[in-house]
């Protein structure tokens, strides 16, 4: 079955996402997912309130930038928020944007060797590893934590670029694609982490692609489509978005998940007028046209 959730965006101001996450949960949505955008809400904060007020609903983060972050915090704020809601989050970390992170003094003049050494290290963590490491940017000395996962859990990496994804297939144990991805795109993306995976030996290991699905229903849709494509430079390419009704919604939701996603996120508008009306049409009426 293709993992199916939504996204909250940030350009939402935090007091909104208890009504939304609450909504997710009570209407069935498999999962919410969250940003940590510059200089919006902080992922993990809002991670925890969202895991808090529900029940079964899973909260991903996609996802925190590792310039802004010592592994060793990523790491015990990961294993918090699996001892306390176990099988519910879904972290994933990234380069984060360049510019954003160069905003804040961050910026690594080498992101690929960074994204490698925060990979490792966060991994080794949250198998509660006592980790020493003098890396290019990852300095840790006999660093474990108190308390790790009491299960295993699954690191996912964003990519966009060929290294990244070749990386992500390496070190992580999953791979978020933006919503500039095409169904074409997601067929590339699916070959380079298998690529990665090949030379890291790790064929036999699962690794879940998360993609995300820009989306409008509604009055307007297609205008909020255009608009938000256009927003980002990427009206002229094709097989992105969707706008319509549900029908079309899973139409696109499926040509995804046949061309590798193991899980599709609706993104909404950037202007989306009614953010719980999207995460119950998600739930209610895309959720059961999908197998």
């Amino acid at each position: 079955m293709t993992g199916f959730g939504a996204v909250f965006r940030p350009q939402l101001p935090p007091e909104r996402l208890r009504s939304v996450v609450r909504l997710a949960d009570a209407s069935g949505l498999d999962q919410l997912w969250l940003w940590e955008d510059c200089f919006r809400e902080g992922g993990i904060s809002t991670a925890a309130a969202a895991l808090a007020w529900t029940e079964r609903v899973r909260i991903g983060v996609g996802l925190l930038p590792v310039p802004l972050r010592n592994v060793a915090l990523t790491a015990m704020e990961a294993a918090s928020l699996h001892r306390m809601f176990p099988g519910r989050p879904v972290l994933a970390v990234g380069h984060g944007v360049q510019d954003w992170m160069g905003q804040v003094g961050a910026r690594a003049e080498s992101p690929v060797t960074l994204l490698r050494e925060h990979l490792a290290a966060l991994r080794a963590l949250l198998a509660g590893e006592q980790v020493t490491v003098d890396g290019r940017y990852v300095h840790l000395d006999g660093v474990a934590l108190d308390w790790p996962p009491a299960a295993a859990v699954p690191v996912l990496a964003g990519a966009t670029g060929p290294r990244s994804l070749r990386l992500t297939g390496e070190a992580a144990d999953g791979t978020v694609l933006t919503s500039a991805t095409s169904p074409d795109g997601v067929r590339a993306a699916r070959r380079l982490v298998d690529q990665g995976r090949e030379a890291a030996g790790r064929t036999g290991d699962p690794h879940e692609v998360v993609v995300y699905l820009l989306a409008a229903t509604g009055q307007d849709a297609a205008d909020r489509l255009r608009a938000d494509l256009a927003a980002e430079g990427l009206d002229q390419v094709p097989g992105l978005g969707v706008a319509g009704d549900a029908g079309a919604v899973a139409e696109a939701v499926l040509r995804l998940a046949e061309a590798g996603a193991d899980t599709v996120v609706l993104q909404p508008t950037g202007d989306e007028p009614d953010p719980e009306g999207f995460v119950r049409f998600a739930a209610e009426q895309v959720r059961p046209l999908l197998p």
